[in-house]
């Protein structure tokens, strides 16, 4: 039987107090199985606190979009800062990006100084390292990304390349742009992260299951569509090899409950995103029994990067 190694990863732990709960209560209900630490959070050095006290696998999603740097002096005057001195924000990090306003070189100091911060908070180096909102994969970021990867010998990464993603006709056509994009550049980033050693899952799900579209079924239904085509993309079904397999996935999550402004965010109070019962019901959703059951069902062992 083909073996399964599902890593279920919380995103933005450090948040907000009411995030790192939410995620800690999933972690501890076996739903979620790693962590992903936003340094520059303003709950950062409490998540690090409760990784290490329940043992929670835990790595760096490194932030260039959202509130206020960690590196001191690009707090003040730099490329990566918009008129009120925050980061640009999802979309108009991207926009800066394509107008050429962001300077590579203060990209890699920041990114250095929130590998720095994550081992300072936790002890150890991240042994996984993506982008929140996914800016990692963006065009002349990607390099620097896969520098900072490399320099600091961390090995994983995630690609956000989602299997079945353009069948997925519940999602709203500017949500959909959107994700579209972001599969774009991730192809465009694969022979950059292969060229810098750097791995990832064979699988990436993540889009298609995200706040009210996550359900039972969905995430059952991104995870068999991941595995067929895993399959179909091996030697030959007819491999005794095969029966060997391992596939390995990764589910991007965001569990948690709903920040209460004005505590919580990066820098500049919580986002509406953080706010919205959303974050609730992924939670709800992700501890539902009959999820578990479905990994057990179809041998998929939940596991962290670590554990790779």
């Amino acid at each position: 039987m083909l073996q399964v190694k599902l890593i279920v990863t919380g995103d933005d732990f450090g948040y907000c107090p009411r995030r790192n709960q939410g995620i800690v209560d999933c972690f501890l209900a076996g739903a979620v199985s790693n962590v992903s630490l936003l340094v520059n959070g303003s709950a950062a050095a409490d998540a690090a606190k409760l990784a290490r006290r329940y043992n929670i696998p835990i790595g760096l999603h490194a932030n260039l979009s959202e509130g206020s740097p960690v590196c001191e002096v690009l707090k003040t005057n730099s490329s990566l800062l918009n008129q009120d001195g925050f980061f640009h924000g999802k979309m108009g990090f991207r926009t800066a990006l394509s107008e050429g306003l962001l300077n590579m070189s203060e990209v890699k100091q920041e990114l250095k100084a929130q590998v720095e911060l994550f081992h300072e908070l936790t002890g150890h180096l991240p042994p996984h390292m993506d982008g929140h909102q996914h800016i990692h994969v963006l065009p002349e970021v990607r390099h620097v990304f896969a520098e900072v990867l490399e320099e600091y010998g961390i090995k994983y990464t995630r690609v956000p390349i989602e299997p079945g993603l353009h069948n997925c006709d519940w999602i709203p056509p500017s949500l959909m742009d959107f994700y579209l994009g972001v599969e774009e550049d991730s192809f465009n980033t694969v022979d950059v992260f292969t060229r810098h050693g750097i791995r990832w899952p064979d699988i990436y799900i993540g889009l298609s299951t995200m706040g009210k579209n996550m359900s039972v079924s969905n995430i059952w239904s991104a995870i068999d569509t991941a595995i067929v085509e895993s399959v179909s993309k091996a030697p030959s079904p007819a491999d005794p090899m095969l029966q060997s397999r391992t596939v390995t996935i990764e589910l991007m999550v965001h569990p948690g409950y709903p920040s209460v402004p004005p505590v919580g965010g990066c820098g500049e109070g919580p986002d509406d995103f953080s706010q919205s019962w959303e974050r609730l019901h992924e939670l709800q959703t992700l501890i539902k029994p009959e999820l578990q059951s479905h990994y057990k069902t179809r041998n998929i062992q939940l596991c962290s990067f670590k554990d790779l």
